[in-house]
């Protein structure tokens, strides 16, 4: 009989945290409607374009976080991820992805997602970080290619070396993506194992004037915006190609 309570309780106890993690990301990646969703989608690129700028410089990084790009498959990058907690915690923000074919090495994209995560336990306060997730492989990329998915599920996720001295570490890094933080101002290892990625469906729409999918911006590249020309052409400067 206590067994079967507790099974229960167990049960119930992972339901509503499923409950809660659908309802981030769905907040998340929905949100109310917005005036003008294709100037939040230029301002988020411009705003990607500036954090991966200062991510790629710093040499708080020690050459890792470009040693890595210089072979990766494709990048996301998160300006602002939220993270709030009072017993339950969640975080979120939204991102773009681009992905670099290994024939021509041109970079394509971006496309929009979100990111969102939740945990439970005594915890208290609120913080916000930048984000940078490198796929290094094709398994990397077709999990973060996927509507919704859960990092960890279909790719492994580790934390980016840091720290000077340290760039020869990236040659031994066998993961699908490798993710780097930033929190104000401090660089710090962030494990977002479990953490969910979606499709921001009404931001693609607003920056291409259609709805496409991220495989038809990404891997087909039916689309392209010529506001994308700057962070493109980052992502080119540190990992070479064209």
């Amino acid at each position: 009989m206590n067994n079967a309570k507790g099974r229960w309780t167990i049960g119930i106890g992972a339901c509503a945290m499923t409950a809660v993690l659908l309802f981030a990301v769905v907040a998340i990646g929905v949100g109310p409607a917005v005036a003008d969703d294709a100037q939040d989608a230029r301002q988020l690129v411009e705003r990607a374009h500036l954090t991966f700028e200062s991510f790629s410089t710093d040499s708080n990084l020690g050459g890792n976080l470009r040693g890595l790009v210089n072979k990766a498959r494709g990048v996301l990058i998160y300006p602002q991820v939220f993270r709030g907690a009072f017993i339950f915690g969640g975080s979120g923000g939204s991102g773009v992805l681009l992905v670099r074919d290994t024939a021509s090495g041109k970079w394509s994209g971006p496309a929009f997602y979100t990111i969102g995560e939740v945990s439970f336990g005594l915890q208290v306060g609120a913080d916000a970080s930048e984000v940078v997730l490198v796929a290094l492989t094709d398994r990397g990329v077709t999990a973060l290619l996927a509507t919704s998915g859960k990092l960890g599920a279909n790719a492994s996720v580790a934390v980016g070396p840091l720290g000077a001295g340290l760039t020869g570490a990236t040659a031994n890094i066998s993961a699908d993506i490798v993710s780097y933080s930033r929190n104000k101002g401090l660089y710090a290892g962030l494990s977002l194992e479990g953490a969910v990625v979606a499709v921001r469906e009404d931001l693609n729409t607003a920056y291409y004037g259609r709805a496409v999918t991220p495989g038809q911006i990404l891997i087909q590249r039916e689309v392209s915006n010529p506001h994308a020309a700057g962070l493109i052409e980052a992502l080119v400067k540190v990992a070479g190609g064209s």
